[in-house]
């Protein structure tokens, strides 16, 4: 084996694909749990996957009241519809389709999302990104952009909207500075188009299908569906015969224990049920700061 052989990137292939299971959260909203399901508990980063999508208001027009987190962040991005926020630090706005809520729950954090129609569609996707232990009691924080924040990364056959991280070629997203090292990006790719993408090799990987059908490596996709994908340097995806849109997401593993109880994601259970004590005792937004770097 000759050394340019040896140093040659691995292409990532799919591990395994998921649907998801309905379920309901906040004052009723349905929605479809991917990870977080029985299926796939988590995937270090990654704790929880959801994809909220309905032309009847009724679905999701309750929306998610007010409520509590500790130890992680949350990341709400919008296909379709408006996601009106608040929380207990000050900040509220309203996420537009094409933008993004990030939020670092820390030490502790109430908020509430309320769907806003807009022509009766809501579409859009919820992920929960661990932090490690070090920052699980740091100060809240959060973040939020539009569409028009996201630099498109141009390419033959496909562009892709940087969320957050910064492309291969260059494109930085809006939300830079996490712990995780994510690259979110929305791709959109021409009919028999490609997209290659060169990632860590300590990253976990997960696409999700919006639209349309492609493949990677030998294994074909379709809409509504999440992949896993295994070890590796580069992705590489190749859309169908009528195109794709794909959410891309990678971020760093952590290799921590993981304790998790309701709204709170720590590393212990006494840390959870100090998370609770704080909470039910109304000091979980004056928790001090620890263990920050």
């Amino acid at each position: 084996m000759t050394a340019a052989t040896q140093s040659k990137p691995r292409i990532r292939s799919v591990e395994s694909v998921f649907q998801g299971r309905p379920a309901t959260d906040g004052a009723g909203v349905k929605l479809t749990r991917i990870i977080g399901s029985p299926e796939i508990n988590r995937l270090d980063p990654f704790l929880l996957f959801d994809v909220f999508e309905s032309d009847q208001p009724g679905d999701y027009i309750a929306g998610f009241p007010p409520h509590p987190h500790r130890g992680f962040e949350t990341v709400t991005y919008m296909l379709a519809g408006k996601m009106a926020h608040e929380d207990s630090a000050g900040h509220s706005g309203v996420v537009e389709a094409g933008g993004v809520q990030w939020m670092t729950a820390g030490r502790g954090i109430i908020h509430s999302e309320m769907p806003q129609q807009a022509a009766g569609l809501l579409r859009g996707v919820q992920l929960w990104i661990n932090l490690p232990a070090q920052l699980k009691m740091s100060a809240p924080a959060y973040r939020e952009f539009d569409a028009r924040h996201m630099p498109v990364d141009v390419r033959a056959g496909s562009e892709a909207r940087i969320i957050a991280g910064t492309s291969s070629a260059g494109h930085a997203g809006p939300v830079q500075g996490v712990i995780t090292e994510p690259l979110f990006a929305d791709v959109s790719l021409s009919p028999g188009g490609s997209f290659t993408e060169a990632l860590p090799h300590d990253h976990s990987v997960i696409l999700y299908v919006v639209a349309g059908s492609l493949e990677v490596g030998e294994v074909p996709l379709q809409a509504r569906q999440l992949a896993v994908l295994g070890a590796g340097e580069v992705v590489q995806l190749i859309a169908g015969a009528d195109g794709a849109r794909v959410l891309l997401v990678a971020a760093r593993s952590l290799h921590e224990p993981v304790a998790r109880g309701g709204p709170f994601v720590m590393n212990t259970r006494e840390e959870i049920q100090q998370a609770f004590a704080d909470y039910s005792a109304g000091r979980l937004l004056d928790a001090p700061a620890t263990n920050q770097e």
